[in-house]
């Protein structure tokens, strides 16, 4: 009796661990995810999540992609090229207006991070020091659509101020050259680089302390793929949102795991404390206590509706409720 039951015992474990080794070897569903731009602090939270083993818990071989812009990730999204995109939603849904099959499955920044920026030295505090100044700006991009919105709510006008035109190196470049006296740029991507070309203090005039609150970068994905795979895009935003938790909680962990994939993603100081610039935009008051991702209706709403009045938005473009959702959130 008691060497069967040995023997049963042996034969129980063996079977356990070919399960085991079963459940392991099964294939991990290869997933892409393409950026909004070339990484920056912004993107470390998916590399966390990555080298944690979060994306691969839900049976998934995460691959990021670097952007080159939102509209060309929101474009290859639609067109079925990758999965997932991280990108604005504003440009989403102006692209989603005009017919493009695609919706937003969470929103990463709540709080808006456009901002107007230049070096200390030349003393832009308030808007109205803007009068009289150069700024650099591309055209098209979603801080320039909603650039005439500052100007009406701080009082100026187009003719106060220069303008010089170019893609995001181009702003850069011009600000460190002294060709420009300001940018239109994030609080926590421009002004850093910025700071470290020049090693000089850099002033940030938020549009956020103006009243000019739109939510900004989410994740999106492709309708049919909302309908047909949705087990995968729960899975997708679950492990999206451990990692932005714990990006959260431990900054220069997400940092190390970017640099650790890709060392030219910038200087890691940097990158720190651009990263730490980032998660208080989260969450605004209607979502503090809630975990990333879950957007409020309220937010929404006014994003909108500024994007209807500002933003170039068709009044022919429906309800907000068409182009987001918080049903795959965790």
């Amino acid at each position: 009796m008691k060497r069967r039951s040995i023997a049963v015992s042996v034969l129980s474990t063996l079977a356990l661990s070919l399960t085991c080794l079963s459940a392991n070897a099964q294939p991990k569903e290869k997933i892409s995810i393409m950026l909004n731009w070339y990484l920056y602090s912004e993107h470390a939270p998916f590399f966390l999540g990555k080298e944690k083993g979060y994306f691969e818990a839900e049976g998934i071989d995460l691959d990021i992609q670097e952007g080159r812009g939102s509209g060309p990730t929101i474009q290859a999204v639609a067109a079925k090229s990758v999965p997932f995109g991280y990108a604005d939603v504003s440009t989403m849904i102006k692209v989603a207006s005009k017919g493009a099959p695609v919706k937003t499955i969470g929103v990463a920044l709540q709080k808006s991070p456009m901002s107007v920026m230049g070096l200390s030295e030349k003393n832009i505090k308030k808007p109205e020091d803007i009068k009289g100044k150069t700024v650099a700006m591309t055209p098209g991009d979603s801080m320039s659509q909603i650039w005439p919105l500052f100007l009406k709510k701080t009082g100026l006008k187009e003719g106060d101020y220069k303008v010089v035109s170019g893609d995001g190196q181009t702003k850069l470049n011009a600000v460190i050259n002294g060709q420009a006296d300001l940018l239109l740029g994030y609080l926590m991507d421009q002004n850093i680089k910025i700071q470290d070309a020049t090693k000089k203090p850099v002033t940030v005039i938020p549009f956020a302390d103006y009243g000019i609150n739109m939510v900004v970068s989410g994740i999106i994905a492709h309708k049919d793929m909302l309908k047909d795979k949705p087990d995968l895009v729960k899975k997708f935003m679950r492990a999206a949102t451990r990692s932005f938790e714990d990006a959260t909680k431990n900054p220069e962990a997400a940092v190390d795991a970017m640099l650790k994939a890709n060392a030219k993603a910038g200087q890691r100081e940097s990158l720190i404390i651009g990263l730490k610039l980032t998660t208080p935009l989260y969450h605004t008051a209607e979502t503090e206590k809630l975990r990333p991702f879950r957007v409020s209706p309220k937010d929404m709403n006014e994003s909108f509706a500024m994007l209807l009045e500002y933003g170039g938005l068709e009044k022919s473009a429906g309800k907000v409720e068409d182009y987001y959702t918080n049903e795959f959130l965790p």
